[in-house]
């Protein structure tokens, strides 16, 4: 009977267990939330705590205490820079775990780890809006481009240009006076079916 016996073992030994814990937790300080077996989850709790409860303390000791354990400096960076500032009003509990299901492979049970002050990103953007961004990031270079080359000696685009601007200018004129003189008839119309 395993009475008082605390941890789970993972049929792994000792150094195997802390080494595997100890990536977790990285990718946890780093991603805030990440999915694992649910034993595995629960487990990863415990740890979490503890070093959080480092983080809130801010001190040297509790930050060199705190590397021995996650020995990456982005990860404690992170944990007394961003997340343990965000956990001084708790007294404990900083992470939760959601049951996601079983794996498909194994049947394992699924679990959702992540920290309590964990907010969703802002939904991303749709294809369309990424595409119009940069297509309007992209039309500027090619206004450059069309004044280098007049610049190096083209003058056609230039007096293409011109041409294309003169004959809208025509048109506009001339669409006028068609609008006006379409009623006019529309007018002597109705006068003649008036008078029938």
């Amino acid at each position: 009977m395993r009475h008082r016996i605390a941890g789970r073992k993972f049929s792994r030994h000792t150094q195997h267990r802390r080494s595997m814990f100890r990536n977790m937790l990285v990718s946890l300080l780093q991603h805030e939330r990440i999915q694992t077996t649910l034993a595995k989850g629960k487990e990863l709790r415990s740890w979490a705590d503890k070093i959080i409860t480092l983080g809130k303390k801010g001190n040297l000791h509790a930050r060199r205490r705190a590397f021995a354990l996650l020995r990456d400096r982005e990860a404690v960076k992170k944990l007394f820079d961003e997340i343990a500032p965000r956990m001084k009003d708790r007294q404990g509990g900083y992470t939760r775990v959601y049951k996601m299901g079983w794996r498909q492979g194994d049947a394992a049970p699924l679990s959702l780890v992540e920290l309590v002050t964990f907010s969703h990103p802002e939904q991303k953007k749709s294809r369309m809006k990424k595409a119009k961004e940069v297509l309007e990031k992209v039309t500027p270079r090619r206004k450059g481009k069309e004044e280098k080359e007049e610049v190096k000696g083209k003058k056609e685009p230039k007096e293409k240009k011109e041409a294309k601007e003169k004959k809208g200018k025509k048109k506009e004129e001339e669409a006028p006076k068609a609008k006006k003189e379409k009623p006019k008839k529309k007018a002597s119309a109705e006068k003649s079916k008036k008078s029938k």
